[in-house]
């Protein structure tokens, strides 16, 4: 009988070294090239962590003005590229049309195939800006409408909402949203980035290893959990019903979105500030019920975790993100994407030391080793039967 198939998923096994980010679940720490995530995420913009991702180094004002003015050069989209997404149909799934587009961006670069550290930053620069205009596009695209151009002078928050609905956002959301693309920019060795440390490592072009990145995102074990923490929420209901779901999703052995993390086992935390940007976001727009279910369902999660399982649990990164997009008026499907455009700033980060690292860290390509657990016939193989006599 063939054995089981045995996969760990990389769990525990260390494959690179980086500068860029340090997930310290123990505790509860997560730092992007040595700053906290609490003092990036409340004192600094999402500009100025993409120029620390890339250059490790926070911006002067002179630089920093730069940086954002070779953004919003950036933001809009080949002619071209818009008229392929309008012949898409318009129930593709947005994460399919991001991964096609970065893909199709490649055609309009024309320094390809040179490679250089200062080509790479100007990719990532592209690919930053380009990804909210995509998103943006596509949003009104599939909804028969023709895609508004960014606006020069806006931030990349503002310009965002912008070209989804053609009028300006409440400048405190805009910089909430900002704060909540700072959350989601950067998380070491996860799944996507892992994707597309690999695909670098083979010398591929930044959006092959983008593209990969992305197409990893967009399977439901890695992006998606915000999205699904908000069905969950419009499933409940309301506050009466959550202790009852939380019962029999723990009866049943079944997760509950949002609450448990694979590496912090003391807290998220980016949660302690995503909880009070939702309350605020919801304050503002008068709705402050999907707040008050995420509230509500942490408390009652906690609660019987502790009395049924004896587990100490705590909420993730999704769980109040998803109330907070909800109630920015964001179509959940959008927020993978808006994940999406956030990472991206890490991806390139992780792309460019791969390619580009010091001798003292010369990168090589990634080839793990297998166990073969298959058919074995003996040292010469199988005998191969004749097609007339199997």
């Amino acid at each position: 009988m063939d054995s089981p198939i045995k996969n760990i998923g990389l769990r525990g096994v260390v494959i690179a070294s980086t500068k860029i980010c340090d997930v310290d679940g123990a505790n509860s720490r997560l730092l992007y090239r040595g700053y906290l995530i609490q003092d990036l995420a409340m004192e600094t913009t999402f500009a100025e962590v993409a120029h620390l991702l890339l250059h490790d180094k926070m911006p002067d004002i002179h630089e920093l003005v730069n940086f954002t003015n070779q953004l919003e050069r950036n933001r809009t989209l080949p002619p071209n590229l818009i008229c392929a997404m309008q012949t898409r149909p318009v129930t593709t799934p947005p994460m399919d049309i991001l991964q096609a587009c970065v893909a199709l961006l490649a055609h309009h670069d024309d320094s390809l195939p040179e490679n250089s550290l200062p080509l790479a930053r100007n990719r990532a620069m592209g690919l930053i800006a380009k990804l909210p205009t995509v998103v943006a596009a596509w949003t009104r695209i599939r909804q028969r409408l023709e895609p508004i151009e960014p606006v020069p002078g806006l931030s990349m928050a503002e310009n965002f909402f912008y070209m989804i609905t053609g009028e300006r956002p409440d400048r405190r959301i805009a910089e909430l949203f900002d704060r909540a693309l700072v959350l989601h920019a950067e998380h070491a060795f996860n799944a996507s980035t892992f994707a597309a440390r690999e695909v670098a490592s083979t010398r591929a072009h930044m959006y092959a290893a983008v593209s990969a990145a992305i197409g990893s995102l967009s399977g439901e074990l890695h992006g998606g959990a915000n999205t699904r923490v908000m069905e969950m929420l419009k499933a409940i209901g309301t506050k009466e019903n959550i202790k009852p779901f939380v019962e029999d999703k723990l009866e049943k052995g079944e997760l509950v979105m949002g609450l448990g993390h694979a590496v912090y086992k003391n807290g998220d935390p980016r949660v302690e500030i995503l909880r009070p940007m939702s309350k605020e976001v919801g304050e503002r727009v008068g709705d402050t019920h999907w707040y008050e279910m995420t509230e509500e369902l942490e408390r009652v999660g906690k609660a019987l975790f502790k009395e049924k399982k004896d587990l100490e649990i705590f909420p993730n990164v999704d769980f109040y993100s998803a109330s907070l997009y909800h109630t920015m008026g964001l179509a959940h499907d959008l927020f993978t994407p808006v994940f999406a455009m956030s990472r991206v700033a890490g991806w390139c980060a992780h792309i460019i030391e791969e390619q580009f690292a010091d001798e003292a860290h010369k990168p090589v390509l990634y080839r793990p080793e297998s166990e073969y657990i298959g058919t074995y016939c003996g040292p010469e193989g199988c005998t191969l039967v004749p097609m007339d006599k199997r």
